[in-house]
């Protein structure tokens, strides 16, 4: 009996030390897919999960699973079950338009999570899963959040093509209201925000009836909006009309995550500016600093003011580096701002405010200043990956 239970115990902790070992090998590979094929979860989402002897591998890219499958298929203790999203549990509700004037995106599941990203009334979303609660989107610019199911009306493909097919109107006030009635000081249906989007229904007394995605109805003054079509069709904006933009949100608060004129961070101040003139770019500061054109702004590896005033124009990026201004070169962009002329910028920091890269300047930003690592230049770029007109973004437009 002795001989027996020490036996048992020697396979158990031998199954134990194999179950580890397979383990590790399985996060080693997990580890080099993500690298490889999901580098930036904010744009691809990869994980696994084991649940007793299966290891669940969830992603919304089929290479990362294929990957995953191919470079794991040698390890054989637990069996494997891939989910390729969107989750087939959305039984084709995989898509949804944002329902709030301004919807909060957190990081994780919970409403004490991390503010990562916001998107306006009649932001278009991919739809990947319902999780604790929430639903995991992706946003036009490709962008991966969890948001609340207040924030959005899921819709199946006949409906999403719907409503892109359908009569809009684009609210361009600054801010305002929808009301129960065509008239001014009934009762609110709803804040809206500069570049919400909504179905109109027909005009009624100066005002528009319109539906919002969860099929509520509310009056709003014609004179505050534009027609959607109009405002796809516009041409690529000038710098002009991307810094008149950016100039309507001075005093504007930071925050951390946001994206209209409630409050923005750097990078959604910078998206705002240019998806209110009908341009989307990436959402972060670190992930626009990859598009566009390079500026060239350094002599000898350093930033050059001389050249600065001669090749940034306006409407160019500038990032900048927290690392940077404590001595540390390489390091990741964390702040980024839109050029003026003369060595200005306008940049949310505290607020919305302009600030000079001039040392010698009244507005000279030293915190900023001293960080500056880079320049791009959207506006000669837009059409190339990851610079899109709204128009003929698939989500906004019908085929």
């Amino acid at each position: 009996m002795k001989k027996l239970f020490l036996w048992l115990l020697t396979g158990a902790i031998s199954f134990s030390v194999s179950a580890q070992t397979d383990s590790a090998k399985y996060a080693a590979v997990f580890a080099q897919v993500k690298k490889q094929y999901a580098p930036d979860s904010r744009s691809v989402l990869f994980k696994t999960e084991i649940n007793k002897d299966t290891l669940l591998v969830e992603s919304s890219s089929q290479e990362a699973i294929n990957a995953f499958l191919q470079q794991s298929k040698d390890i054989k203790r637990l069996a494997i079950k891939t989910n390729l999203l969107p989750d087939s549990k959305l039984k084709g509700k995989i898509y949804g338009v944002t329902n709030l004037s301004v919807a909060n995106n957190r990081k994780t599941p919970s409403h004490s999570a991390e503010l990562v990203t916001q998107m306006l009334l009649g932001t278009p979303v991919q739809v990947l899963k319902r999780e604790n609660g929430y639903y995991i989107v992706r946003s036009p610019e490709g962008y991966i959040s969890y948001v609340d199911p207040t924030g959005i009306e899921l819709m199946d493909q006949q409906t999403f093509n719907a409503w892109k097919a359908s009569d809009k109107i684009v609210y361009t006030a600054d801010l305002g209201f929808a009301y129960i009635s065509p008239v001014v000081g009934s009762t609110r249906v709803s804040d809206l925000v500069k570049g919400n989007i909504l179905q109109v229904l027909k005009e009624e007394n100066g005002y528009y009836k319109v539906a919002f995605p969860d099929q509520r109805i509310g009056f709003i003054l014609k004179s505050e909006t534009q027609p959607y079509k109009q405002w796809l069709s516009r041409p690529v904006p000038t710098a002009d009309q991307i810094l008149t933009t950016a100039k309507t949100l001075m005093g504007v608060p930071y925050l951390w995550g946001g994206t209209s004129n409630k409050g923005v961070d750097c990078s959604g101040f910078t998206r705002t500016s240019y998806f209110l003139n009908g341009i989307i770019i990436p959402r972060d500061a670190s992930q626009q600093a990859l598009v566009g054109t390079e500026v060239d702004i350094t002599e000898n590896d350093e930033i050059s003011l001389d050249k600065c005033l001669k090749n940034l124009k306006p409407g160019d990026l500038l990032f900048f580096s927290s690392a940077k201004r404590k001595g540390v070169k390489g390091g990741r962009v964390t702040h980024t701002a839109i050029y003026m002329n003369n060595l200005e910028y306008i940049q949310s920091s505290g607020m919305v405010m302009i600030s000079s890269l001039d040392p010698k300047a009244a507005n000279y930003d030293e915190g900023h200043g001293v960080g500056l690592v880079s320049a791009r230049r959207m506006l000669t770029d837009v059409g190339k990956p990851q610079i899109t007109k709204v128009e003929l973004h698939p989500w906004y437009t019908a085929k």
